[in-house]
């Protein structure tokens, strides 16, 4: 081994992620982003990095139910907190009302976006389940899509929350 990749190997950080109520055990260097380790570390390839400078929203994911860009936190900074991601949607097999309004009010194409957007829309609803129109406007303008334009977005945001309600 060379003396610098021994220097690197030295430099690493165990820690435990909470993802999607699952712990797991990695070793990253403490410069490594939330978002790089979730997809390197973990496996977990739904948070999309886009331009890797907190603009664009691809990699938003919830920490401690709070929407964040994962590109701008290190994955040490996050050992304690609870993180959900894009795969954490689904429960038993089951598209979230959210994934499946998604789908069904054409709020996607080529869905790079989507997996933020679904993480910043969910944190949303969950911290305000009646918000208004503009609020939720703003809220989804935080992230870009270069392909849909965002009308069908919040059709389907919208359509996830009233599915939510009727299902309470």
């Amino acid at each position: 081994m060379k003396r610098q990749d021994m220097k690197r190997q030295d430099m690493k950080q165990d820690l435990t992620l909470q993802v999607n109520g699952i712990g797991y055990d990695i070793s990253v260097e403490p410069r490594k982003t939330l978002a790089d380790a979730l997809r390197d570390e973990c496996g977990l390839t739904g948070t999309h990095l886009g331009c890797e400078h907190g603009v664009c929203g691809a990699c938003t994911i919830l920490a401690d139910g709070a929407p964040i860009r994962a590109c701008l936190m290190f994955a040490v900074q996050a050992e304690d907190m609870a993180l959900r991601t894009v795969e954490g949607l689904a429960q038993g097999g089951q598209w979230s009302p959210l994934q499946k309004a998604f789908v069904e009010h054409h709020g996607l194409q080529c869905g790079y976006c989507t997996p933020g957007f679904l993480m910043l829309a969910t944190g949303a609803l969950e911290d305000n389940p009646d918000i208004s129109d503009a609020d939720l406007r703003d809220v989804l303008s935080s992230n870009l899509c270069r392909c849909t334009g965002y009308e069908n977005i919040v059709k389907a945001v919208r359509a996830a929350a009233a599915d939510m309600g009727a299902s309470s």
